[in-house]
C-alpha cells in the first residue's frame, strides 16, 4: 500500500488524471499451462500464472484505502476487473470502468460490466473489428451509455515500427460514436513518439504503464513511463 502511494502521488505530479490497478487472482486469470507473451530476457517468469501469483496481493479493502488516497489527493481511481466478483467490488470505487484486451470477448464480464451503467473504456490488442463490434454491442444492451476504444498492440515491448498507429484512423471511421484512444506498451524516448503520433492522429485518451524506477526487474518497468516522462509528454501536448 506504501508503495501504491508513492506511485499515485508521482502520477498526480506528472499531471495524470487518473491511476489505474489491475483486481485479479491467478487462480482464476491463467492456467498453471499459460505460455508468456513477454519479452523473456527482461522478465525470466515462464508462465504468465507465475507472474500474475507474484503481485495479485492486494484484497478489496486495499482498494478501497487506495481509492480514498486519490480521492484525498484529487485524482481519479481505476483497476481493471478480471472477474465478476472483481466487478461486483469494484464497481462502488470507480467512475468507470477498463475492460483488458484479453476480456474483449469474455461475454459474462462484458455483461457483468455494462449492468452497471457506467461509462467502460475498452482495449483492442489482439482482436478483430468484429470482436470490437461484438463487445461494444453487448455493453450496450446491458446498459452502457459511454464507450471509449483504446487502440493497442498486445505485445511488452513494443517496437515503434510495430505500434501501427494508423488503426487510430480506422477505429475512428469505424465507430464514429465513440470516442478513441490508445493504450501503449512502447519503450519512452525524449520525444514520446507513439504518444504524440498517436495524438496527432486524433487519440483522446491515453494509458501507460507507469513506474517510480526503470531499472526495476520485471515485465513491466522497462517500458513504463515515470513522472518525468508523463509531464514531457503533456507539455508537448499542450505547446
Amino acid at each position: 500500500i506504501v508503495r501504491a502511494k508513492k506511485l499515485i502521488k508521482l502520477a498526480k505530479k506528472g499531471g495524470a488524471d487518473a491511476v489505474k490497478f489491475q483486481t485479479y487472482k491467478a487462480n482464476t486469470l491463467a492456467s498453471k499451462y499459460s505460455p508468456v507473451y513477454w519479452d523473456t530476457k527482461k522478465e525470466r517468469t515462464n508462465s504468465q500464472f507465475k507472474l500474475f501469483k507474484k503481485y495479485d496481493r492486494f484484497n478489496y479493502e486495499d482498494y478501497e484505502l487506495l481509492f480514498k488516497f486519490c480521492k484525498k489527493i484529487k485524482i481519479d481511481f481505476l483497476s481493471t476487473p478480471f472477474d465478476i466478483d472483481a466487478v461486483k467490488n469494484l464497481k462502488k470505487l470507480v467512475s468507470f470502468f477498463k475492460i483488458a484486451s484479453a476480456d474483449i470477448n469474455n461475454l459474462p464480464l462484458l455483461r457483468s460490466v455494462g449492468k452497471t451503467r457506467k461509462p467502460v473504456l475498452i482495449s483492442t490488442g489482439a482482436s478483430t473489428i468484429t470482436e470490437i463490434k461484438e463487445a461494444v454491442s453487448i455493453l450496450k444492451k446491458n446498459g452502457t451509455k459511454s464507450i471509449s476504444i483504446m487502440h493497442c498492440i498486445l505485445n511488452y515491448p513494443t517496437k515503434n515500427i510495430n505500434a501501427n498507429l494508423g488503426m487510430i484512423k480506422s477505429l475512428k471511421k469505424i465507430f464514429k460514436k465513440q470516442v478513441i484512444g490508445y493504450s501503449d506498451h512502447t519503450v519512452p524516448d525524449n520525444h514520446m513518439s507513439s504518444l504524440i503520433f498517436a495524438y496527432t492522429l486524433g487519440a483522446e485518451i491515453f494509458e501507460k504503464h507507469f513506474t517510480d524506477n526503470k531499472r526495476l526487474k520485471g515485465n513491466d518497468h522497462y517500458h513504463s513511463m515515470d513522472y518525468k516522462d508523463l509531464k514531457i509528454f503533456i507539455q508537448l501536448i499542450s505547446d
